[in-house]
């Protein structure tokens, strides 16, 4: 196989054959690297970034030449070990600036749980939405965009919106937090916890000052025995956000 690698008549077809061959060693991956039909063949770059025998010293400079659709592939081959993923992932994240809204949108309905955790962050609604709809984000990682200070405030407005994240503990927790959760909302996570849970977030929280005490306030009526069950939306009298 060293022999074919770099042979000068090989050509991409043959290169990519030989690319197809988990047994291709990493000598011969060395030597096709450096051959001129590999070096003007993207799809031969690309497969020998995916292989599992190519060596790194080899992989990591052929992935930061790659199209951002390329490194996608990489990320989310399943034969790709973790560490060439990661590097896919923070490779895509660096150009996310550069890459257009139609790209984001893909890489968000597409791309790993960590991509798709920092694309909750954009300002595109319908890259949000997407993101959220990705099967491998976390809850850990809904969690964790909704803590970041300099998130937008439309991304707990569907987050809570949303079937599957709204009823997750740990992100009703972070939306307790967040200055973007409607007071509505916010009561309706606050009655699920436990008292001292409550009030230690509430010392945690970035809510206004009024909002942080009108649920607690309501903790205090439920626990007194002064609460009357009704929809949350019926009691909420006090200003929004908006006209504060």
């Amino acid at each position: 196989m060293c022999a074919a690698a770099e042979d000068a008549r090989l050509t991409e077809e043959l290169a990519l054959a030989l690319l197809e061959r988990r047994d291709l060693p990493a000598s011969a991956i060395e030597r096709l690297v450096k051959h001129p039909a590999v070096k003007k063949s993207r799809k031969a770059q690309l497969a020998l970034v995916k292989h599992q025998h190519t060596p790194r010293f080899v992989s990591l400079p052929l992935l930061r030449r790659l199209h951002t659709f390329e490194v996608m592939q990489v990320a989310l081959t399943p034969a790709v070990a973790a560490d060439l993923k990661a590097s896919a992932d923070e490779l895509i994240l660096q150009r996310r600036e550069t890459i257009s809204l139609g790209e984001r949108l893909t890489l968000a309905k597409r791309g790993s749980g960590r991509l798709a955790g920092a694309l909750l962050l954009d300002s595109e609604p319908r890259i949000v939405e997407a993101a959220l709809d990705n099967p491998q984000l976390t809850e850990a990682l809904v969690a964790k965009a909704l803590m970041k200070e300099r998130g937008p405030h439309a991304l707990a407005e569907k987050v809570c919106a949303h079937s599957k994240w709204s009823l997750r503990r740990e992100v009703q927790r972070a939306l307790l937090r967040h200055p973007g959760t409607t007071l509505a909302r916010l009561l309706v996570f606050a009655r699920a916890l436990p008292s001292e849970a409550l009030r230690e977030l509430m010392q945690q929280s970035r809510l206004s000052e009024n909002v942080k005490a009108y649920v607690l306030k309501d903790l205090e009526s439920r626990a007194a025995g002064q609460f009357q069950p009704q929809s949350v939306e019926a009691e909420v009298t006090i200003p929004t956000r908006e006209s504060e």
